[in-house]
């Protein structure tokens, strides 16, 4: 066997943390369990095989780390990683030691996965109840919905532990429709179509053998710790009745399908990041046709989890995945129905209206200098749809994972249709969707973030499959401004010149193969001179893998355009073609229709900028919410979008008269005459030099607005939410608050302007105006001339927070919270909150008090309340004792597009400074490029891929020369580091203080002892040679 000798860094590497474990015991002690780490290899071999591997390679004692046998289905079967248990005093030195060895991969934390009861609340939104163990990782959709009513209103409940719900009623199952009757099932079953010999994989809680609801239970796997394939909650047996219940009373859409149930969630409704890698892969070796997984998370960064479901669908697996129950907010897609390769189900009523419940939203991947794609792919009947129960009977549940397994039996009737022998050649993970998406039927009322292509059309896409020739298409095929509401947002705002780019994400569907290419660029064919006045730019993957690719559309309006008003219309062409057999090619064209609203430029004093770079979300980061006090959501995951969490501010300002721009490139990268007001809401990034100095020039010099709503931050709460999750087994702390407030204060430094470091909650009212106040912060420094408003409060950070709850106190002190100042040529206004924006944990908006700042920002003009005299002040306000700090125990530059980055505008920028630094460089910038932040350094290298870069397949590494080795069986190989964007698991502080100061000590005392060690063995060499010269004088 070939293996890499120990090297002088892994044998240094392991003296260090020798000398470490004996010089700092109370650092490197053992705080917790021991963890259990996933080693990725880059080839597939029987697990003894990887096992000899790293025992004869680590230089590690086996004391220190231990091999962890999986006994399971897939253990006969090669695989491509193994499960280690790696003691705490040991294990970073062991870590770094695995991933120096040339079949290794990376290493991963074994993360755990818990799904968590879910009951509708009367009005149909979610109500999640978090503990304060709840963990900050990847959360997993609810498995449970509530029931149907009875006829006297009370409601059924289902119980997790129970066969039976609490209050049932036979009669009512009866009067409803069967959701199979619903999409037209009967008509595929009359031509003799019900899902024959096509494998389904359901991914949940398991099945019993003996179901009387079921007659092709073909296998069942447990794939958990727990000692049994029952299934002890209902869900799993739910989900099969759906696919395939023959029971007359909850049919399924395909009862010949062939069942293979996973059992991946124990009856606590616990997994492993290593149970699902190991079931996927026995998914893949025993060739299954479809697979549903009703779960997903916010967490699209768990690369083993993403990668493995790309090796999945790239096996020719079509996987079927819920979006998620975290609606009716936006930007809440989950993980992995967000992914372009699985088809991605959301859930309406039987009225056709979005389920409350169903996530919405575009993909949030591709921020802050990319757009979303269109999620979900289509919509299914989500409320109380009729099932099997766990041992005899039916019941009924909501929710999006319920619309999965819709879509995924109406898949397996597909599947059907298409002779078996032709199965493989025809019908693909992108093929499915094809089918699914155009002959989906479009929905009258939502938007295309919240139905994708439409409400399921079983016999639709069944006609399309009949006469389907493989080719490649785009989804959507069509964006058409005049086409309201479904084309939102893009239909609530025109185009015009001088904008920044608009930009729409459109993806490639391959039926050809799994392996494609764009063979030549995108076309744009204008249908008359008029579109001419279109420039357009795209970007588009290198490499279309697996099945699926991207084509983004970067929209600007000539300068000579300025004064046009109208339509443009054309379509764009772009060829597709993957290799075939014998070197010959299969191509297609792709077409996409535009049709654009065309207006002439507005003027400067209507025309906002929002600040989308300095949004910093999760993942990766522990990004705590902007509220402290709402208990059921523990992170800021929404995006921080105009389009996804600020979707409802978005559709005011429109309403309002005024145009809103993005900019998710730095401050440098935007032309401050063109707008009235540069508008920053709840901001966490850090700011280059230039961008400070370029944004006082451009208020003071240049007349622009500025508008800065903040959030908390206060040290202490922070260091109090840090917890040790037992999920993935690391400790989580908030790398900033609500908001970065020190980062702010730098900006807001050269105006003379400063936030504090409270956590205030309470209400106010001005003028009638009545507003709550939710974990803001105060202003402690603002000019003379300037006008402030304070307000009495409850102060929370005198208390403090443990776990996210409030320690109240019934102190109300008076707290200035917005001020209001003319600097220069410009106007700068500064609120402490954000919340009243944010449309997911908002109590009350602040939409009127927004309507006044941009008044004044945008026009000048004063509202008679906002700058009565009596809230001018005189004297500068000047509280520097309370200024807030910097985290110095948080490596901020792991998360942050700015700390070691270059300063670049990106493509959503005006094309004239892509890759350039920006306008305005010959502004004086204070303090130099590469200024050291309080609390950390600036890193000496670049760190790895820069986090706010778009996500795609391409970025990790996919390449020419060994892209089809198994992506026609569907493998990803490389060893790109992530550094943090990926693979990382939060740190904790005693961990921290060891990279930053202990490691770099130690390091050098091992340098002394290596060189004290050459000064004794000259020393001897020179006594040595002295008692020769003496015994041979003697002897003269």
């Amino acid at each position: 066997m070939n293996q890499k000798p120990p090297s002088i860094a892994s044998i240094s590497l392991h003296f260090i943390f020798l000398l470490l474990t004996f010089l700092f015991p109370q650092v490197l002690s053992h705080k917790s369990d021991d963890h259990n780490y996933i080693v990725r290899f880059f080839d597939y071999r029987n697990a003894e095989v990887h096992r000899s591997y790293l025992e004869e390679s680590l230089i590690f004692p086996t004391d220190t780390w231990r091999w962890i046998d999986r006994s399971n289905a897939a253990a006969s079967f090669p695989t491509d990683f193994g499960l280690l248990e790696i003691g705490e005093s040991h294990r970073t030195g062991v870590i770094a030691a695995i991933q120096e060895l040339d079949r290794i991969r990376d290493v991963h934390v074994d993360s755990t996965y818990k799904r968590e009861l879910f009951e509708a609340d009367q009005d149909g939104g979610s109500q999640f109840k978090f503990g304060s163990e709840r963990r900050p990782g990847k959360l997993f959709t609810r498995m449970s919905f509530e029931e149907e009513r009875e006829e006297g209103g009370s409601e059924a409940v289902w119980s997790a532990y129970s066969n039976s719900s609490l209050s049932w009623k036979r009669k009512l199952m009866m009067q409803r429709s069967q959701v199979t009757s619903l999409f037209g099932a009967e008509q595929l079953w009359a031509r003799g179509f019900t899902g024959s010999k096509v494998k389904m994989a359901i991914f949940d809680t398991g099945i019993r053998a003996d179901h009387p609801h079921f007659r092709n239970i073909k296998e069942r796997t447990n794939w958990t710790n727990e000692d049994t394939l029952n299934d002890n909650l209902g869900h799993g047996t739910f989900v099969a009745g759906v696919i395939a219940g023959q029971d007359t009373e909850c049919l399924g859409f395909a009862p010949d399908t062939e069942i293979y149930a996973y059992r991946v969630f124990t009856d606590a409704q616990i997994s492993y990041t290593s149970w699902f890698l190991d079931a996927f892969n026995y998914a893949i070796a025993t060739e299954m046709d479809v697979l549903n997984l009703s779960i997903g998370g916010p967490d699209y960064l768990d690369l083993p989890f993403v990668e493995k479901v790309w090796e999945l669908t790239a096996n020719n697996i079509i996987m079927i995945s819920a979006i998620g129950n975290d609606g009716p907010l936006y930007g809440t897609l989950n993980n992995p129905a967000d992914q372009s390769d699985v088809i991605g189900v959301g859930g309406i009523d039987y009225n056709n209206h979005i389920a409350s419940f169903s996530s919405r939203g575009m993909t949030t991947w591709e921020l802050p200098h990319g757009y979303g794609r269109v999620k979900p792919d289509v919509v299914a009947y989500s409320r109380e749809i009729v099932g099997s129960k766990i041992s005899t009977g039916c019941k009924t549940l909501s929710g999006t994972s319920v619309a999965s397994p819709v879509v995924a039996g109406a898949v397996c009737l597909l599947v059907s249709v298409i002779p078996e022998k032709q199965r493989k050649l025809i019908l693909n993970p992108a093929s499915m969707k094809q089918a699914l998406v155009e002959g989906a039927t479009k929905l009258a009322g939502p938007n295309m973030f919240e139905q994708g292509a439409g409400r399921l059309n079983l016999w639709d896409s069944y006609l399309f499959l009949k006469t389907y020739q493989p080719r490649a298409t785009l989804f959507p095929s069509i964006l058409d401004f005049t086409d309201c509401p479904y084309t939102w947002p893009f239909c609530r705002q025109p185009l015009y010149a001088g904008a920044m780019p608009v930009i729409f994400n459109t993806t490639i569907l391959n039926g050809m193969g799994v392996v494609g290419y764009v063979e030549e660029p995108p076309t744009w064919h204008p249908s008359d001179d008029m579109g001419n006045l279109l420039n357009i730019r795209f970007s588009y993957s290198s490499v279309i893998w697996p099945w699926t690719g991207y084509l983004a559309l970067h929209m600007q309006i000539k300068d000579e355009g300025s004064q046009f008003e109208g339509i443009i219309e054309g379509n764009i062409t772009v060829k597709v073609y993957s290799p075939g057999e014998a070197g010959a090619h299969k191509s297609s064209v792709c077409v996409l229709q535009l049709k654009l609203k065309i207006i002439p430029s507005p003027p400067r004093a209507r025309r906002i900028l929002w600040d989308q770079f300095h949004n910093i979300k999760y993942p990766p980061g522990y990004i705590p919410r902007d509220s402290l006090d709402v208990h059921n959501d523990l992170l800021d995951w929404h995006g921080d979008h105009l389009h996804t969490n600020f979707h409802i501010l978005y559709n005011m300002l429109r309403d309002a008269g005024y145009y809103i721009e993005m900019l998710g490139s730095p401050l440098t990268c935007f032309d401050a005459t063109q707008y009235g007001t540069l508008l920053m809401v709840d901001l966490e990034e850090e700011y280059f030099p230039e961008e400070i100095a370029k944004l006082r020039d451009d208020v003071v010099n240049k007349g622009l607005g500025l508008a800065v709503f903040a959030e908390w931050y206060h040290t202490d709460t922070m260091v109090k939410m840090t917890f040790f999750d037992e999920n993935t087994r690391s400790w989580w702390t908030p790398i900033t608050g609500g908001a970065n407030v020190p980062a702010i204060n730098g900006l807001l430094g050269t105006f003379g302007i400063a936030l504090g470091g409270k956590v205030l909650n309470g209400d106010f009212s001005m003028n009638g105006e009545h507003s709550h106040y939710a974990s803001g912060t105060d202003i402690v420094r603002f000019p003379a001339g300037g006008f402030l408003h304070a307000f009495e409060f409850q102060d929370d950070s005198e208390g403090g927070s443990t776990q996210g709850t409030l320690q109240t106190s019934s102190s109300m002190k008076l707290f200035s919270i917005l001020g209001l100042a003319k600097v220069g040529r410009g106007r700068v206004s500064v609120y402490g909150d954000s919340n009243c924006l944010d449309s997911s944990h908002m109590v009350t908006n602040c939409y009127w008090l927004l309507r006044k700042i941009l008044d004044f920002t945008t026009r000048n003009i004063r509202d008679p309340v906002l700058f009565a005299e009596t809230a001018r002040i005189k004297s500068p306000l000047e509280n520097s004792t309370l200024l807030p700090s910097r985290r110095t125990d948080v490596n901020f530059s792991i998360y942050s597009g700015v700390i070691g980055k270059d300063l670049v505008c990106q493509k959503d920028t005006r094309f004239k400074v892509w890759e350039t630094k920006g306008h305005d460089f010959d502004v004086q910038v204070v303090g130099g490029r590469n200024r050291k932040l309080p609390g950390y350094s600036i890193p000496d290298v670049e760190i790895g891929t820069k986090l706010n870069d778009t996500l795609t397949r391409q970025d990790i590494g996919l390449d020419n020369k060994n892209e089809v080795r198994r992506l026609s069986g569907g493998t990803l190989r490389d060893n790109t580091d992530f550094l943090g964007l990926l693979h990382s698991e939060e740190v904790d502080v005693p961990f921290i203080l060891i990279s930053q100061w202990i490691i770099p000590l130690s390091i050098g005392a091992f340098c002394l002892l290596i060189f004290f060690s050459w000064r004794m063995q000259q020393k001897r060499r020179r006594r040595k040679k002295g008692s020769v010269s003496t015994r041979l004088a003697n002897l003269a």
